[in-house]
């Protein structure tokens, strides 16, 4: 079986699929990769299932090798990456020959970067779910000298394409939703939150990412007397000194802290990827309109393919054009 070795590796790689689903009631939240969109990105650019784990890459890559030929795609946040020293473009696959040295850099913007590999990284499911689960210890971080297993890819012979880069790496403006106590936060309270404007902390991982403020910290009525009940990610707790928390993937499951919002999930990969010192708002919308934003994978999936460009290569640039059959069927020129 195929594998890519690691040569040196940034902090915190793990592989990631979409996560688990259905272990919250002990306690385990879903995790998964913290940008969803770039586990969809790299599916479609590889023609194959979104079910498939990829590596991800939090604030810096590594130097790569693969025992065989492979095709990957890198999505999510940009990074600098090249094979042999030949730089690569971003949201887009190449091919890597065995012995290549593959080296992906910090990134130029945004926190996450993804690697995927035609096939998939073969690791053994736990759970149903090859996601490492770092705040659980399901699983474990990826570290230099660690080979991973790589799946069959059963397109092989694909042509080399590209996506155009969803911009979501330099924050922005986040759709939330009411969530469970947001009633308990004065309406002069929800009105001073979406008019804040919030940095993203340096402080924050996988769980969660905290918001820095200009202002008065913001506060709920009886905010000591909610008990604890179920947290989702995407949800915006207060801490007990009203400082805001934006909860990821691997998040409790439970909390006792009063939730002002919800971020949607078709922004939740915008929360994640905001880097420290990116400037985040909030936009409160009617749940009947956060629900009309939800689109299911098979929508998603449809709608990247729909923008999938060839990726062209200047001649000049491919070292091996002379094994590129250009012409076929040789002909003495006088054929009709």
């Amino acid at each position: 079986m195929s594998a890519l070795i690691i040569r040196r590796a940034g902090p915190a790689l793990s592989v990631q699929d979409k996560g688990r689903i259905g272990y919250m009631v002990q306690g385990l939240s879903r995790g998964g990769a913290a940008d969803r969109l770039a586990l969809a990105e790299g599916a479609v650019l590889l023609g194959q299932s979104g079910d498939f784990a990829a590596l991800e890459m939090p604030g810096f890559g590594g130097v790569f090798e693969v025992t065989q030929d492979t095709r990957i795609a890198l999505t999510g946040a940009p990074m600098t990456a090249s094979i042999d020293g030949e730089p690569l473009l971003w949201n887009a696959t190449h091919r890597v020959a065995a012995g290549q040295q593959l080296t992906i850099g910090a990134p130029l913007r945004g926190l996450y970067g993804y690697l995927h590999v035609g096939g998939g990284f073969a690791t053994d499911p736990v759970m149903g779910s090859r996601a490492a689960h770092l705040t659980a210890r399901v699983g474990n971080a990826v570290v230099a000298g660690m080979s991973l297993p790589i799946g069959n890819d059963e397109n092989a012979d694909q042509a080399d394409v590209k996506l155009p880069m969803n911009e979501r790496f330099q924050g922005g403006i986040l759709r939330i939703t009411p969530s469970a106590q947001t009633a308990r936060f004065s309406k002069a309270e929800r009105a001073r939150f979406e008019a804040t404007e919030f940095t993203r902390s340096p402080r924050g991982n996988r769980q969660g990412v905290q918001l820095d403020f200009e202002g008065a910290p913001f506060t709920a009525a009886q905010q000591l007397h909610i008990l604890s009940e179920i947290i989702v990610p995407g949800d915006i707790q207060m801490t007990g000194d009203g400082v805001p928390f934006i909860l990821l993937p691997e998040c409790q499951t439970t909390g006792g802290y009063p939730r002002i919002a919800t971020v949607v999930p078709q922004d939740q990969p915008l929360a994640a990827q905001a880097p420290t010192g990116a400037r985040l708002r909030f936009q409160f919308i009617k749940l009947k309109e956060g629900l009309e934003t939800l689109r299911s994978e098979a929508q998603i999936l449809a709608d990247l393919k729909r923008t999938l460009q060839p990726l062209v290569r200047d001649p000049r640039d491919i070292r091996d054009l002379l094994s590129y059959q250009m012409i076929s069927g040789v002909t003495a020129g006088h054929d009709e």
